[in-house]
């Protein structure tokens, strides 16, 4: 009898969204051992080889590493396109008034962690990382506040999450912008005809969210070619697909239930595997201090609360939007420290930043150092504040 309720409880867990945190840790662990042992290499010949082929009209020949940081990865942004989309059209930013505060909140959160890493970056050719620390990683950060279960606000993981969704949607808009290079205009046309047909279908009702996936691909490569980043296609179909206000599940909320489980159990674990294999060296523990370790530590550390507690508070004040009910000045602390979790946004973006591999690999170490200090205090505040009565006014 034991043994089945301990199966039970075990089968929960694993189709909890909990064990996709402990799966992403779990890979994360397991490839920084690879990565200082003598597995190092073959693991890296791995990661090298060439997959796919080209001739003189198709180009898709491209190592392992690249397949996944630029295809699987798609998909991943292909299911944050499709939270952003249901969020504006059903969920917490469908209104004015519940979007408001999230939205300015995480454009302070974003905002001063750039100007801090600026800050410490300032001449060097290390700033073009200033995107790194603006980024937080939604699975861990809500992966840690359900941790807490009862013991915080419900309210305050519903502004957590559309905090995060918005916080997805600025490091969308940055990469886009700033992480893009050499744009070709032919290719970009070509992706343009393929949302085109996309946006037709969505007005001819088709309802199968398959078939937005076919031309979708194409446009995927097409985007890919022009020097925009390929994972942004992802965002751009999702924003094409059909959803409603009706509790029938629509072809957006079908295909976002179909994703769920193989973008959080297989395609996020595998790009932390694929990109934490860091060979730790000397110089990349003197570079936990240096401007570039300095700027994501003290930005995701420091930033993050600082820009989402003050705009928060000074939105409230002004009475421009209202704080999640029954929050406490600790609760939007540890909140932000939660934000403070960048990851797999940081990761992603830090390796669009430089051309220097030794930059990329202290900009992942002291990702992953900060990112667990900032859920760790995170969780320990926010875990205190369940015993404190000391509210925000206002």
């Amino acid at each position: 009898m034991q043994d089945k309720i301990n199966l039970k409880a075990f089968k929960e867990f694993v189709q909890s969204s909990n064990f996709g945190g402990f799966l992403l840790f779990l890979c994360v662990i397991v490839s920084l051992v690879i990565a200082n042992s003598s597995l190092a290499v073959p693991l890296q010949k791995i990661l090298e080889t060439k997959l796919g082929f080209e001739n003189e009209a198709v180009h898709l020949n491209y190592s392992v590493s690249m397949w996944i940081n630029d295809g699987l990865m798609a998909i991943f942004f292909l299911l944050v396109g499709l939270e952003i989309k249901r969020e504006i059209i059903e969920g917490e930013l469908s209104s004015p008034k519940k979007a408001i505060l999230p939205i300015i909140a995480a454009v302070g959160g974003a905002i001063v962690p750039a100007l801090i890493y600026s800050y410490f970056n300032s001449g060097m050719e290390t700033v073009s990382g200033w995107g790194i620390p603006m980024a937080t990683d939604i699975a861990f950060a809500l992966a840690v506040i359900s941790l807490l279960d009862k013991r915080v606000p419900a309210s305050l993981k519903i502004f957590l999450a559309a905090l995060a969704i918005v916080d997805d949607l600025i490091a969308i808009l940055v990469i886009a912008v700033f992480y893009s290079s050499g744009i070709e205009l032919t290719y970009l046309a070509y992706a343009g005809i393929g949302m085109v047909l996309l946006i037709a279908m969505n007005r001819l009702n088709v309802m199968n969210p398959y078939l937005y996936l076919i031309p979708g691909i194409f446009i995927w490569y097409f985007v890919h070619h022009s020097g925009i980043h390929a994972t942004i296609a992802g965002v751009l179909v999702a924003m094409t697909l059909p959803t409603n206000e009706t509790n029938v599940a629509s072809p957006l909320e079908r295909l976002e239930h179909a994703l769920v489980k193989p973008v959080n159990f297989f395609i996020i674990p595998l790009f932390a595997f694929a990109n934490t294999n860091i060979t730790i060296q000397n110089e990349m523990i003197e570079g936990l201090t240096s401007p570039l370790g300095l700027g994501i530590s003290m930005g995701l550390i420091f930033g993050k609360p600082i820009g989402i507690v003050t705009t928060s508070f000074i939105c409230s004040k002004l009475k421009i939007g209202q704080l999640p009910a029954h929050s406490t000045l600790i609760h939007m602390t540890g909140l932000g420290l939660l934000a403070g979790i960048g990851f797999t946004m940081s990761i992603f973006i830090s390796m669009l930043s430089f051309n220097n591999q030794l930059f990329i690999e202290e900009a992942k170490l002291s990702i992953l150092i900060t990112s667990l200090i900032a859920g760790i205090l995170g969780y320990l505040i926010l875990k205190i504040s369940s015993k404190s009565k000391n509210t925000i006014d206002v």
